[in-house]
């Protein structure tokens, strides 16, 4: 099974959800050779709870994840922490939808949780968590505890900062930070434009529950995969999507 465990579906966290638009986004993955994505959608993106609304209204749910046209798409979220950096948080669609919900007097800068008790939150409903983009400038992990990253249950090799930052630089610090802390590292393209799909995935073996999903991945039988084209597609995506969230922010 290749998936991607860090996508959006939605140009910009101030657009609307368009489903035309989930749907391009889908097909595309798939012609680009995945099987699956763990939709994390920015968990203060305006209108949150349309995208799954949708999924539901449209599509089966079986065991842990939506069928969508014979693609697998894993619930999920990106939540932002006080103490600084982004998160993933990836479970069943009731603990996503609860979590969320709990979620809601922390939605703004200056006001998010605690990376503490969001981790009891994530515990409790049995999700997998994974630290987001580690070393991105603006959104940085590296000045959290190690008892605090030991939360994770992975660090993210993030498609976006391969590109932005020395591809080969980045990824020996990640491993580096992976391997003293005993963390595996998991591939997401963090793509907000289908040119990006494929970009960088993961291989493992056919999963259909979220608990299966993070045994394979704790237990590190995840194996990344970089495409050589992600320069060039990543840069297309981020002057597409430039573009095409001025139109989609201006009349949503």
């Amino acid at each position: 099974m290749h998936i991607d465990f860090h996508s959006h579906v939605k140009i910009s966290k101030k657009s609307a959800f368009h489903p035309d638009y989930f749907e391009q986004m889908i097909e595309e993955a798939k012609l680009n050779g995945l099987d699956a994505i763990c939709l994390t959608e920015h968990f203060n993106t305006i209108c949150f709870f349309d995208v799954y609304d949708y999924l539901d209204a449209h599509y089966p749910y079986i065991d842990d994840y939506y069928e969508v046209k014979g693609f697998k798409v894993f619930p999920g979220m990106e939540v932002d922490v006080k103490e600084g950096g982004h998160t993933l948080v990836i479970g069943q669609r009731q603990s996503i939808r609860t979590i969320r919900e709990q979620l809601e007097p922390y939605t703004t800068k200056g006001h998010f949780l605690s990376i503490d008790q969001l981790n009891e939150w994530v515990k409790a409903n049995n999700c997998l968590f994974i630290g987001a983009h580690f070393y991105r400038e603006s959104t940085p992990l590296i000045h959290l505890t190690d008892q605090q990253l030991q939360y994770f249950d992975a660090l993210d090799l993030n498609g976006k900062d391969l590109f932005s930052y020395d591809m080969a630089n980045y990824q020996a610090k990640l491993t580096d930070v992976a391997h003293r802390l005993n963390l595996p590292i998991v591939g997401g393209s963090d793509t907000h434009h289908f040119l990006q799909y494929g970009v960088i995935y993961n291989t493992l073996h056919d999963v259909v529950t979220i608990e299966a999903l993070k045994d394979a991945v704790i237990n590190h039988q995840v194996q990344v995969i970089i495409d050589p084209s992600l320069p060039v597609r990543v840069k297309g995506a981020t002057v597409a999507k430039k573009y095409l969230k001025r139109l989609v922010e201006v009349t949503a």
